[in-house]
């Protein structure tokens, strides 16, 4: 093969999960580059007798992409669009495509691709083929089986057949003998099953279950796609995929009805779809609540959310005419009053907010997989769809059921067509919790038979489904599914044990948890009580539970907007994904890869290209926080293996750049005189291609900087200098205080207590493990600036990554009231300068530069604490500075990562992602902006060009108004 082959156990490992309940680990893994290595991958598993399992994002819910079987993952190359006819609205498309990525390419010709699932920032078009995924508007546009035209698939023979319309009985079938036999059969069955199809197949649109022998016919035309779309990798691997495209809607509009009590949400369902929505989508009050716990999607909540609703629902309309969509949402308000609500709709007509308040739908299952301790939401049941009519008694007979077995359940997403994600509360770690989730799916099959529903309406069949097909559409389907099924794959090698011939969906034996399970003991050396739960107090049971925070739904695969996970978008390896070292340290910190695997070199590798960006941090709406769970783990790793002599020298720069910064001259030479950046890279790893900071010899004095300027007496602040900007840019510290005195305030430079060395965040130590020098520098930290903590004076900061370790890192290294109250006031340069106005007391006099224009990168860690915004409103206090925010991800360098020799090429590749494009395109009087000493560094090495702190910027037009 070109691609990759996986063998071991760590990448085994981290293939045996997906968003579902199952755990079983994989035969091996390929990753084909082509589409001929997936053939050459398919026929050495068929000489061998060995079952194949293809998959994409492996974000399903059900189980379809785990199995003891050769994994085809198609994500990280076969990704391509290989035909596209903007005439015909059609395009051909490889499985490994991911749905947002296809609707960008779509989008400058006004057409998109309309199955919109909520994970199409990870979703690929394979996996949605596999699973017929139908999004929050398939009310306008169908599933994914009505927008498939033809598959190009590989059976498990090895033959290559494309699958598509059917001619009516007596035409020629087009295509190879294999293909015309498959006809055949296809036409036998349904002719054989014709009327037992019409009695049992659900009447309602959402219905996934077994194969869609139902959209066959034995006489008419009909799709032979359509039998592929559904099946799960169980008759074929799918090679391209044509579809169906639908022109973009010009115009939307969104109205939240707001219900005092679920039940008259789902009553009213029924007479809103009468209205024409696009979508008519459900959120609950769990769901709201866990919401506004979230940093991400709290501010979004508070703008569209009135009171304390039990539900909402989202009703979108959306067509040619923005009159027609505007009339249509007054109708829905004039509804609402018919049916006793008067007053409960808020009507959302800004694209913008309408597009935020999607994305907390869109983001309704890691929401409610936020949930902290051994109880979560499970997906078993989620999918069940009944009619509209009987919407309101199925939920309410079914929250009955729940109360019944001592659980509740949470409840979102498609109410349009009667299919509600609901997700009953349980321990999937105790037996008890398997056999409630068995009883619970009893009796939720029986009611969904009672109502004519469908038990599996969108997200599939798998191991937790394919066992329930069977009592909805009875015995005898289920023996034509499974005749199907030998047509096509007669050895039965394809993802076996899925839609037929499945296992019970509660052995727990294919569980995540299965019997036994329980975490290593560890003695952590950061705080992670948080997590624990009652019968979890034991060593390390705190950060296990953390790590068991991950839900493998996928988030972190994305690569729109936000930040997460910067090495994942240049490498696309799963070991280098949040969910894969997640997985990894879960199998590790349990004892299933073995006893030493928690300390190995392997599991530190996994954790290599975690560049600590935080990103997770915010963008996971689980709150996987890698870069603290990379602290934990380097802290046990090195206890035995010793750290290279670049991780100490970095590590220790706080400690030592006193006496550096007067070597200044000497340590300088490293980037002047020839071979010395070569041998800083033979004997310490040092990237001889990357330049190294300049030290300084005229560094921030502290306090001796300050002078008469401390007459200000608007307001007092700290100002807490950091390592990097004391001693390699100490201008930015310079330019801080001038702007902060300028503006009212009596500025008091932090120092030690003691008088001794200058006070550090510890953020140097915690980059390498080194917690307890860290918890020694935030001990200082805390006694020096507990005065003013005291009497509530802000603390200052200019570096993020600085100044966010007394928000973050502090209360894990030092738990108890000080941190807490530390971080509490603890504020970056710009964020304090917000606030100041926002409470009228900034007395700040601006006027216009030079600069028109200012292109701002945001730093990683000031996006993780939704600080970036700050930086933002503050150089838009300068008049006629137009400020635009680089839509980018990490800059690459991320502290000394970007340094190390073997990281150069990533690194830099990183900032080639979007950082460097935008900087090297923008106008040479362009200001450049970056709060962060390593992004600065990144811009000058990779664009040539001089990026600035906001301060300096402030500074300059403070020097304009006050010469």
């Amino acid at each position: 093969m070109e691609g990759e082959v996986l063998f071991d156990a760590f990448s085994r490992g981290r293939y045996a999960t997906d968003a579902s309940i199952y755990q079983i680990e994989p035969v091996g893994v390929a990753v084909p580059k082509t589409e001929a290595d997936v053939a050459r991958a398919l026929a050495v598993a068929a000489d061998l007798g060995v079952p194949l399992l293809p998959r994409g994002a492996g974000t399903s819910q059900c189980g379809q992409t785990v199995g003891e079987a050769l994994v085809i993952d198609y994500s990280k190359y076969l990704r391509e669009i290989v035909a596209f006819d903007p005439e015909a609205r059609t395009v051909t498309v490889q499985p490994g495509i991911v749905l947002d990525h296809l609707n960008a390419f779509l989008r400058p010709h006004g057409l998109w691709y309309p199955v919109d699932v909520s994970t199409a920032a990870q979703a690929t078009l394979g996996g949605m083929a596999g699973n017929n995924s139908c999004g929050a508007r398939s009310l306008a546009y169908g599933n994914m089986v009505h927008n498939v035209l033809e598959v190009e698939a590989l059976l498990a023979s090895g033959e290559r057949l494309t699958f598509g319309p059917v001619p009516e009985a007596g035409k020629p079938v087009p295509g190879p003998a294999a293909y015309r036999h498959l006809v055949e059969t296809v036409r036998a069955l349904y002719r054989c099953e014709r009327e037992e199809l019409a009695a049992r197949v659900p009447k309602v649109m959402r219905r996934v279950a077994g194969y869609n022998l139902d959209m066959a016919s034995d006489s008419g035309p009909f799709n032979m796609a359509h039998l592929l779309v559904g099946s799960e990798g169980t008759l074929a691997c799918f090679q391209r995929l044509k579809l169906k495209l639908s022109p973009l809607p010009p115009h939307k509009t969104l109205g939240v009805v707001h219900f005092a009590r679920f039940y008259h949400a789902m009553e009213s369902t029924q007479h809103i779809v009468k209205l024409g929505p696009a979508a008519v989508e459900l959120v609950d009050h769990t769901m709201i609540e866990l919401s506004r716990e979230i940093v991400q999607f709290r501010d979004t909540v508070a703008r569209f959310i009135r009171g304390e609703p039990e539900a909402i629902l989202l009703v979108e309309f959306a067509g040619e005419d923005r009159g027609e969509q505007l009339a249509k949402l007054r109708r829905l308000g004039e509804l609402m009053g018919d049916l006793g609500l008067p007053g409960s709709v808020v009507e959302v007509i800004d694209p913008k907010l309408q597009k935020e308040v999607w994305e907390v739908r869109k983001a309704g299952l890691n929401i409610m997989m936020s949930m902290k301790g051994d109880g979560k939401p499970v997906s078993f049941i989620e999918d069940c769809a009944v009619p509209l009519e009987h919407l309101a008694d199925y939920t309410e007979r079914l929250t009955r059921v729940f109360e019944k077995h001592g659980t509740r359940g949470t409840w979102y997403a498609h109410a349009s067509v009667g299919c509600l994600h609901v997700r009953p509360v349980l321990n999937m770690k105790s037996e008890e919790g398997a056999k409630k989730m068995r009883a619970i799916a009893e009796e939720a099959c029986a009611l969904v038979k009672e109502y004519k529903g469908s038990y599996s309406g969108e997200h599939g069949d798998g191991l937790v489904r394919s066992e329930w097909i069977e009592p909805i559409y009875g015995p005898r389907l289920v023996r034509a599914f499974e005749a199907l099924k030998h047509a096509f794959d007669p050895q039965g090698l394809m993802n076996p044990g899925k839609i037929v011939h499945a296992p019970r969906m509660d052995e727990r034996r294919l569980f995540r948890f299965k019997p036994g399970y329980r975490p290593l003991p560890l003695e952590t050396a950061l705080d992670w009580s948080e997590y624990e739960t009652e019968s979890s107090r034991s060593p390390g049971a705190g950060f296990a539970a953390a790590v068991e925070m991950c839900n493998n739904n996928g988030h972190c695969r994305k690569f729109d907007a936000g930040v997460m996970c910067p090495s994942y978008r240049v490498t696309r390896d799963e070991q280098h994904l949040t969910r894969g070292r997640a997985n990894t340290l879960r199998l590790a910190l349990s004892g299933q890869l073995g006893p030493e695997a928690f300390t190995s070199p392997a599991m530190y590798e996994t954790l290599a290209l975690c560049v600590s960006c935080k990103g997770c941090k915010r963008e996971c709406p689980t709150g996987v926080d890698m870069a603290r769970m990379k602290i934990e783990f380097l802290h046990h790793y090195h206890q035995r293996h010793p750290r290279s002599l670049k991780d100490r020298l970095v590590a220790h720069l706080p400690r030592y750049a006193p006496w550096a910064a007067r070597l200044a001259p000497l340590l300088n030479l490293r980037d002047r005189l020839p071979g010395l950046a070569a041998l800083s890279e033979r004997f310490l790893g040092l990237s001889a291609r990357r330049s190294l900071p300049r030290w300084r010899r005229d560094v921030f004095r502290g306090p001796q900087e300050i002078g008469a300027a401390a007459s200000a007496s608007l307001g007092e602040v700290v100002l807490l200098p950091d390592t990097f900007n004391t001693y390699f840019e100490p201008e930015n510290l310079r330019a801080a205080l001038r702007v902060l005195t300028a503006a009212g305030y009596r500025v008091t430079v932090a120092t030690s207590a003691d008088g001794g060395r200058p006070l550090c965040c510890g953020r140097t130590y915690l980059a390498s493990g080194m917690v307890e020098e860290a918890r020694t520098e935030a001990r200082r930290l805390i006694t020096a600036l507990a005065p003013y903590v005291a009497r509530d004076i802000a603390v200052v900061g200019l570096e993020p990554s600085c100044l966010l370790t007394l928000r973050d890192e502090l209360a894990a290294l030092i738990p108890g009231p000080e941190a807490r109250a530390l971080s509490r006031r603890a504020l970056l340069f710009e964020e304090f300068l917000v606030q100041a106005r926002d409470a009228g007391r900034l007395h700040l006099m601006l006027c216009p530069l030079d600069a028109k224009r200012a292109l701002v990168h945001g730093h990683c860690h000031q996006k993780a604490f939704g600080a970036f915004a700050s930086v933002v409103q503050v150089l838009r206090m300068i008049p006629q500075l137009q400020v635009e925010p680089i839509e980018s991800s990490c800059c690459g360098m991320a502290g000394a990562f970007g340094f190390d020799a073997a990281h150069y090429d990533l690194s830099m590749r990183m900032a080639a992602l979007s950082l460097l494009p935008a900087v090297r395109a923008a106008e040479p009087e362009a200001l450049l902006v970056a709060d962060g000493t390593s992004c600065r560094h990144q811009i000058r090495d990779g664009a040539g060009r001089t990026a600035l702190h906001a301060a300096r910027v402030l500074e300059q037009a403070l020097a304009t108004a006050q010469p």
